[in-house]
């Protein structure tokens, strides 16, 4: 009995792991568990240290309507671990070494690095993608495959990028270099501007990268005060 309640209190982490904060009426219905069993499990996780309980998002909290919001569930630290399989320590450890090792910036030499070999990974995997909104959706795809849990979400203003796992989230916690160099190699391989909204690394529930619509950029481009400054040029 016991074997079969931590598979599935292993499966309710790896839920929220995957898709993001939950509420428990979410994790029932999309795990078929009763509202007393999903509860059973939550609190058991927060006892162990692999989830926190938190305050929904505003805008996520206001879709609601009225009345209290009800809270949601996201993984700590400690359950990321429970899911790696990197060295981090050694990693960490390294990096420090480099960063004092000489007057060079080797951290973020390391960072551009690693960030081309993405760029050039990336650029095979989503070759024939014809739109914005298939190379991204081919780039979630590609690092899903890495292990980063994408996926991809279309609005009206353009897409998100949404990664709810990050392989290296301990490691770029104290090198955010590897982030801000991760994004630019999203915004070269995309052929666009992006806008890193939110990352694990920095506390946040997941990574989301905001990819805006041509019509977007192009409104941007073509507002009155751009064209004001293009007709005094």
């Amino acid at each position: 009995m016991k074997k079969g309640e931590d598979k599935t209190r292993d499966l309710v982490a790896r839920t929220i792991l995957e898709n993001g904060p939950q509420s428990a009426a979410d994790l029932a219905e999309r795990l078929n568990l009763t509202p007393a069993g999903i509860r059973r499990h939550l609190d058991r996780l927060i006892e162990i240290g692999v989830l926190e309980s938190r305050e929904p998002h505003r805008a996520a909290a206001s879709l609601r309507g009225r009345g209290r919001p009800s809270k949601v569930f996201v993984i700590t630290d400690l359950g990321r671990e429970k899911f790696e399989h990197s060295y981090d320590d050694l990693a960490v450890s390294a990096l420090r070494f480099m960063a004092n090792l000489s007057e060079r910036d080797l951290v973020s030499e390391f960072a551009t690095s690693r960030a081309a070999d993405i760029e050039r990974r990336v650029g095979k995997a989503i070759n024939g993608a014809k739109t914005s909104d298939m190379k991204v959706a081919a780039l979630a795809d590609f690092l899903t495959v890495e292990g980063y849990a994408a996926e991809s979400k279309g609005s009206g203003a353009g897409i998100q990028l949404c990664q709810h796992h990050c392989p290296v989230a301990h490691v770029a916690s104290e090198f955010p270099q590897l982030c801000e160099a991760e994004t630019e190699a999203f915004s070269r391989v995309l052929g666009t501007h992006v806008q890193r909204l939110a990352t694990i690394a920095h506390g946040d529930g997941i990574c989301t990268t905001f990819i805006p619509a041509l019509s977007t950029q192009l409104q941007t481009q073509l507002s009155p005060t751009s064209n004001l400054k293009g007709a005094r040029a």
